[in-house]
């Protein structure tokens, strides 16, 4: 029973993150920086309420009190910040196709993360995995005259997130995330009050945008906390296995909703990173069965 609410949550958090270019194209004419913002100011105040409501606060002083973890954690709040700040761009600026190979791409870099910087070993077709993704994304930035910058942004930054987040100083998700929301929030209000000036839409010009933009925490908290009742349910084999939901579905959304454009040349080259996802998630439900699994597991959006 519990491993059937594990499968369902996993699917609802996926599913949500998929769907989630289209929440945040709701209302047309918000700039990115704006939506960036207002995610994160919305989001500290519900994730604080969460966290009073489960009396962790104390675990957050104890956890805090240490300049080292409030260090990682501004690292950790940069990066992530990035990763949502380029996300939002790409979906808002008709790149969502591209934004999609960044998380259909980002387990191979966690793992290629892991060997250059922890000096983790791959089995053989890991290897292989890693080495035919990497052909792809060459292919690609050969043919478009250029590298994919936002798939790579979006991978490398979550990537490096996750490789913060292996340390033993973090303390637990829930309580690292509020974390990295306090150090994103005071920045996140200096440049909001004294050094944007949006050209759209923006907070109080109707009720409408101000509900929307309210709303961008509650959208960023539930999945985060849906993942997190998922993980403690599930093995993470089966989780690694869902979390392509979510860029399927924008690259659906992309080409079908959104009409952007995917060339006859630019598919074969996803065609050939999809190839590495096949490899890499064959390799990971075999070793699965052996019970030695290594999956790498994102919740990026």
């Amino acid at each position: 029973m519990e491993s059937r609410r594990g499968v369902w949550f996993g699917l609802g958090a996926y599913v949500i993150w998929g769907f989630s270019p289209v929440y945040w194209n709701l209302i047309d004419d918000v700039d990115a920086t704006v939506l960036l913002i207002h995610r994160i100011m919305w989001s500290v105040p519900l994730l604080a309420a969460i966290i009073a409501i489960q009396r962790r606060f104390g675990e957050v002083r104890k956890a805090f009190s240490s300049w080292r973890t409030v260090a990682i954690t501004s690292v950790a709040a940069v990066l992530l910040a990035t990763n949502w700040g380029v996300f939002l761009w790409a979906v808002t600026h008709d790149h969502i196709v591209e934004g999609s190979l960044g998380y259909f791409i980002n387990p191979l870099v966690s793992v290629a993360l892991g060997v250059v910087v922890l000096g983790e070993r791959l089995r053989p077709m890991q290897w292989l995995a890693v080495g035919i993704a990497a052909v792809g994304v060459v292919g690609m930035a050969v043919m478009v005259g250029s590298p994919p910058w936002i798939a790579l942004t979006l991978a490398f930054a979550f990537g490096l997130y996750g490789l913060i987040k292996k340390r033993p100083e973090v303390p637990a998700p829930l309580i690292s995330l509020q974390g990295e929301l306090a150090v994103m929030v005071i920045p996140a209000l200096v440049v909001l009050v004294f050094f944007i000036e949006p050209t759209g839409q923006d907070f109080g010009d109707s009720a409408a945008i101000t509900m929307f933009l309210i709303g961008s925490g509650a959208f960023t908290i539930t999945p985060l906390l849906m993942f997190g009742a998922s993980a403690k349910r599930i093995p993470l084999s089966l989780l690694g296995l869902l979390q392509y939901i979510a860029p399927s579905l924008q690259l659906v959304l992309g080409i079908w909703v959104y009409n952007e454009n995917l060339s006859l040349g630019r598919l074969l080259w996803f065609g050939v990173v999809w190839i590495a996802l096949g490899v890499y998630t064959y390799d990971g439900i075999m070793t699965a069965r052996r019970g030695r699994a290594q999956t790498v597991v994102s919740y990026p959006y």
